[in-house]
């Protein structure tokens, strides 16, 4: 049997410092059979020198073009929009099975190429739960970012850009600073799905902050809606993915009524997928952008950011290899498990895009 091969790709994403495995993790991988690449990258939270140390073939940046077609390419975040065929089988978050354009355009260019998309997002287990998630850290920093958003809003400002922190200690203290110089209480806030890993750590980045946080998940959401108790908190924070089904929490015109809420944070981040939660914007924000101003008075600012456990790249990257890395062991059985299951996704994504274009 020929040993599997996996290629780990440099993120080419402005401000990703992450990475899905760590050198410890290399070492176990190639102890347990493996071949691991690992290609250089100026930006990656942890250094090549530990993955060389480790035992892993170092590449070039960007040279996973050119790897092997055995190989499996592994990386987090979005390819670089070529249009160029896909050729190799890639581990990634392709955010393409849910009606977004950009997915619809990868799934294209991996049918063209002949690859396949191992979707992080869609690696379950037998129950459908899946097996390795950045959602609290998403939740964690999502939260933190609507806070600096809400203190500058009080203040008659709007939040100011983001960038990395070295730990979540130094983020609550920048925080904690931030929200004092108000010179306002703690404001409220509700969160929808706070019985999952993004919403407890939306959670427990407000409680920490003195935040009084409503929780709720699919019980107080079944009804379907309307949800007026939203508007009565100053935070809202949806932490669950747009679904068919999904009820909507925010609709268009909510802008306008009266409400005392000021801040959005719509953590789970689809504005462009049909299922959209929150419809009263439509476009994710950025670091440097971190908020929209939908409304002006009274201000309501939705954030949106669809990278956010990258505020934190060390602690979210040590913390999703660690739930990944025994999967990432089974490589050699692609057919059967976690990976099994996701090609399938794959495969029916991919025969519903041929019969579009039919």
């Amino acid at each position: 049997m020929p040993t599997t091969h996996l290629w780990v790709r440099a993120e080419c994403r402005d401000n990703e410092q992450r990475v899905g495995v760590t050198p410890q993790g290399v070492a176990q991988l190639i102890d347990a059979g493996l071949q691991v690449t690992v290609e250089e990258s100026p930006s990656r939270i942890i250094g090549i020198d530990g993955f060389k140390a480790a035992g892993a073939e170092i590449a070039a940046e960007g040279s996973w073009r050119d790897a092997p077609l055995d190989a499996i390419v592994f990386g987090l975040k979005e390819l670089p929009d070529d249009g160029s065929p896909l050729r190799h089988r890639h581990i990634m978050f392709g955010h393409a099975y849910k009606g977004q354009s950009a997915g619809q355009k990868l799934l294209a260019r991996f049918r063209e190429g002949g690859g396949t998309l191992y979707d992080l997002e869609y690696l379950v287990d037998e129950s459908g739960r899946r097996v390795a998630a950045f959602g609290y850290w998403a939740g964690y920093a999502g939260a933190a970012v609507s806070l600096f958003g809400w203190a500058a809003q009080t203040q008659g400002q709007t939040c100011p850009a983001m960038s990395t922190w070295p730990d979540a200690k130094a983020m609550c203290t920048q925080l904690s600073n931030e929200m004092q110089k108000t010179g306002q209480a703690a404001p409220t806030a509700l969160v929808i799905g706070a019985l999952g890993r993004v919403g407890t750590g939306a959670a427990d980045l407000c409680r920490q902050m003195g935040v009084s946080v409503t929780g709720w998940d699919m019980q107080e959401t079944a009804h379907g809606g309307p949800f007026p108790e939203i508007l009565q908190h100053e935070l809202f924070f949806n932490c669950i993915l747009a679904q068919p089904g999904c009820p909507v929490f925010v609709p268009k015109g909510s802008e306008s009524a009266h409400r005392n809420l000021r801040v959005i944070g719509d953590i789970a981040c689809d504005p462009d997928s049909a299922y959209n939660p929150v419809p009263v914007y439509d476009r994710a924000t950025t670091w440097a952008e971190p908020v929209i101003r939908v409304h002006e008075q009274p201000p309501l600012d939705v954030m949106a950011i669809d990278n956010l456990p990258s505020l934190l790249p060390l602690e979210s990257s040590e913390d999703f290899a660690g739930q990944l890395l025994p999967h990432l062991k089974t490589l050699g059985s692609l057919q059967s498990g976690v990976w099994g299951r996701a090609h399938q996704i794959f495969e029916t994504h991919v025969s519903q895009l041929n019969a579009g274009a039919n």
